[in-house]
């Protein structure tokens, strides 16, 4: 007896239905599966680094002395500055100085030969001594009534006479010898032993160091603000690492027509005599000082027009707080702060993109105060937060 046919067709289709739905309902299991995991995940503890803070260093903003920079380029000069010269036709007899030698006021440089002249004197001088005691003994003789009242003031006025023929040697003495008139420094010898000087001869100069005159023009838009006391500082290219500090002392008294610039001259202490005149400075006047509260430049953050920084509150587990401030003048790595922030706040100089506005973050240090940026970035670098 054969199978009934549509039965067996019948149960081929239901079989073959089974297998077609069954990987669905498998897909949907799976899926299932996965919410389950993601909701377990989700339930779970975060790791230790999901959970860590952001760290920032931060920096204080202090209460700094500041100005409005105004540059420009100026010239040295010595404070006293001369060159000594022969007055006489003479040999030179003497010589008391080395190249760039300190030497002090009245110190004798230089003696030319003046042996006739100092002969001169001392006939002078001896005649003086005979005269006075001419004058002595007619004086005491006029006092007994034994001598005319002229031929005493005759013997005076011999005596006179000789003593000013004398203070006109000793002047012309005076031009034979050459003597430092301030304390400075001697510049090069370049003359010698026997050497024959005539009037005019440049024999040696002498600069007096230790004060130094800078001379600059500034454009006369200025010239309301320039008075003597103003402070300044000045740079060279021979001391890159140095600055020099001084200040305003004298304003030229006029301007220039053609540039339309005043000069100025200031005073620089030179007490190492590392300065010299003729050397070319780079001058930085420092215009309307006072007292302003200083950030670092890279605590700012620029939106648009505005400026913003990031505040940290030290009594609230160091939360930070965006704030918006006004920025006033700029100067290398540090801005000045004229609304918005008080001396002694701390705000984040290194992490600002990082930190965002009521997280708590870790701060790793304060720049400043104790270690430098690269020091407090250094010895975290370990841990990987710089």
């Amino acid at each position: 007896m054969r199978p009934d046919c549509r039965t067996t067709t019948r149960e081929h289709m239901n079989t073959s239905r089974l297998f077609l739905v069954s990987p669905a309902r498998r897909l949907a299991s799976l899926a299932g599966l996965a919410w389950l995991a993601a909701g377990l995940a989700l339930a779970a503890p975060l790791p230790a680094a999901a959970q860590e803070r952001t760290a920032v260093i931060g920096a204080r903003a202090g209460l700094q002395p500041w100005s409005d920079p105004l540059e420009a380029l100026g010239t040295l000069r010595a404070d006293e500055s001369v060159t000594l010269s022969a007055t006489v036709t003479e040999i030179v007899a003497e010589l008391n100085f080395r190249d760039g030698e300190a030497v002090e006021a009245g110190q004798l440089l230089i003696r030319l030969e003046d042996d006739e002249e100092r002969a001169q004197l001392r006939v002078a001088q001896a005649l003086r001594d005979e005269r006075r005691s001419s004058v002595d003994r007619l004086s005491q003789l006029q006092s007994r009534n034994m001598a005319p009242r002229a031929d005493v003031e005759d013997s005076q006025a011999r005596l006179r006479q000789v003593e000013a023929e004398i203070q006109a040697l000793e002047a012309r003495l005076s031009n034979y010898r050459l003597r430092a008139p301030f304390d400075g420094v001697v510049g090069f010898r370049n003359i010698s032993l026997g050497s024959l000087v005539t009037p005019g001869t440049e024999l040696v100069t002498l600069d007096k160091l230790d004060v130094m005159k800078l001379d600059f023009s500034v454009p006369e838009i200025y010239l309301s603000i320039l008075a003597p006391g103003l402070p300044l500082t000045a740079r060279s290219v021979a001391f890159p690492d140095a600055v020099f500090e001084g200040e305003v002392a004298s304003v030229g008294s006029r301007v220039d027509p053609v540039s339309r610039s005043i000069t100025v001259r200031a005073e620089l202490d030179n007490p190492e005599l590392r300065l010299r005149p003729g050397m070319l400075m780079e001058v930085v006047l420092q215009r309307s000082p006072r007292q302003a509260v200083v950030v670092p430049e890279s605590a700012l953050i620029p939106s648009g027009d505005r400026q913003f920084v990031l505040v940290i509150d030290e009594a609230d587990e160091n939360r930070v707080a965006r704030r918006e401030v006004r920025v006033g003048e700029r100067r290398t790595g540090q801005a000045e702060i004229l609304e918005g922030l008080e001396a002694d706040e701390l705000v984040v100089s290194h992490g600002v993109q990082r930190a965002r506005e009521g997280d708590r973050v870790r701060l790793l240090g304060i720049a400043g105060e104790e270690r430098s940026i690269r020091e407090i970035l250094e010895a975290h670098r370990d841990e990987g937060d710089a």
